[in-house]
């Protein structure tokens, strides 16, 4: 990794590139810090304090912690990811979103330029709720409709920003944008997460004890992190045969290639769909003053909040636990089947006259396909659920009470692959342009 930020530094244009990323990350770290207009941030943080056991650690990880400090990037890019997930959705259901889609790049603008106004409403849906909140629990500076309006503003402009942002990394930095965005925001966490389970597992403890701690949590993050890079590399290769074709007098074709299926197809998005399901009844719940009694209804909320998984004492919430490890599996194999189509890629390859050895083309290989993408998507939806439930288990047994969990991991873990390989992909294009020159 480091070899290759060194040879990307000696190339001209990728160094201005890592430079403006760069410094689009301060810009993201200063915006996180401002305090948004409207908004009391000291009583704000008193309440945040006393929802912090109700779910709201991933949100305020995912936010870089924008939102515990409600700064004008409180909603960070949480509106433009949900935004996202419904335009996949929508394209799999709207033929003129399908036809787009297959329509190239063309297709791809007019989808991103739909993407950017379903974040903008969302973000102001969002912002909308968050205010009618802050006005009900009084942590607004004054309570005028012009000072409602200035918070909605905003957290809807925050929100607006922080995508531009996004698009500007994709565009004139290194890529993967909003990725990039995510990432920063939970690094920023992790020194502060650091320094808890310092104070809690190692400060004032006997020498043997502390050292053990020491050993037990860098062995858990080290092994978390092996275990997610090779399952975001892991993948299984179907073999396939191209027939020979007759051109003139010389028989051309009849190469051996692979499809590559990865293990983990759906990636990190299975976990944050499953998350951001368990979480949004609970954050909402929270911003509206619900969920702190002991009626049926707040006794739901605090089994959907993870916080309250895995507790020796509270054992029943754990059935929250049961609920999101079968949506993660659920969510891999439903994102899978709306990213990845057998049927399709059976009958490109019968086109073009390949197939599968041992499988007839058309709708045995299609067969074939799924039948092996079912199993794959099982392991790889197993790899995902451990990672995600480690942290979760020393949460409620040792109260390790830490912002990032396994969900953060996969996120960082996958982005820092994905946008090494763009950086190399980018300087092995000006390469082969340099031989080319020559």
């Amino acid at each position: 990794m480091l070899e290759t930020l060194r040879n990307a530094f000696k190339v001209k244009d990728i160094r201005k590139r890592l430079i403006y990323t760069f410094l689009m990350m301060v810009v993201i770290r200063i915006g996180s810090e401002l305090p948004a207009p409207g908004v009391d941030g000291d009583v704000f943080q008193q309440w945040f304090a006393s929802q912090a056991a109700d779910g709201m650690g991933f949100f305020n990880a995912i936010t870089g912690g924008s939102f515990e400090k409600m700064s004008i990037f409180a909603l960070n890019i949480t509106p433009y990811i949900t935004a996202s997930i419904i335009m996949q959705l929508l394209t799999i259901a709207i033929p003129k979103l399908e036809e787009m889609q297959r329509d190239g790049e063309e297709g791809r603008k007019k989808i991103v330029s739909i993407t950017r106004y379903v974040t903008v409403a969302l973000g102001l849906i969002e912002a909308i709720a968050m205010a009618i909140g802050f006005y009900r629990g009084g942590n607004l500076t004054s309570e005028d409709p012009l000072t409602v309006i200035m918070v909605i503003t905003g957290l809807t402009a925050g929100s607006a920003v922080l995508m531009w942002i996004g698009e500007r990394i994709t565009e004139k930095g290194i890529g993967n944008g909003i990725s990039i965005v995510l990432v920063i925001n939970i690094i920023s966490r992790m020194p502060q997460d650091l320094m808890t389970l310092w104070s809690q597992f190692i400060v004032n403890k006997s020498i043997p004890k502390a050292i053990l701690a020491g050993v037990i949590i860098l062995a858990i993050i080290v092994g978390m992190v092996v275990f997610v890079v090779v399952l975001q590399d892991a993948e299984r290769r179907i073999p396939v045969q191209y027939s020979k074709k007759l051109q003139g007098r010389k028989q051309v074709g009849g190469q051996s290639t692979h499809i590559p299926l990865k293990v983990n197809t759906g990636g990190v998005i299975p976990v944050i769909f499953a998350q951001s399901l368990m979480m949004t009844p609970v954050i909402i719940a929270s911003i509206m003053g619900k969920g702190n009694g002991t009626g049926v209804g707040s006794q739901i909320l605090k089994g959907l909040s993870q916080n309250n998984w895995c507790n020796p004492s509270q054992p029943i919430y754990s059935i929250g636990l049961v609920v999101y490890i079968a949506l993660i599996i659920a969510f891999a194999y439903f994102y899978t089947q709306i990213t990845f189509n057998p049927l399709e890629i059976a009958n490109n390859m019968k086109r073009a006259g390949g197939f599968i050895p041992g499988i007839r083309p058309g709708k045995p290989t299609s067969d074939y396909l799924n039948q092996i993408l079912n199993y794959i998507v099982f392991i790889g939806a197993v790899g995902l659920t451990i990672v995600a439930v480690i942290p979760i288990f020393f949460n409620g047994v040792f109260k390790a009470d830490v912002s990032f969990g396994g969900t953060s991991i996969i996120i960082i873990v996958g982005v820092i692959i994905e946008t090494l390989k763009q950086v190399e992909s980018q300087m092995r294009v000006r390469y082969y342009k340099g031989f080319l020159n020559d």
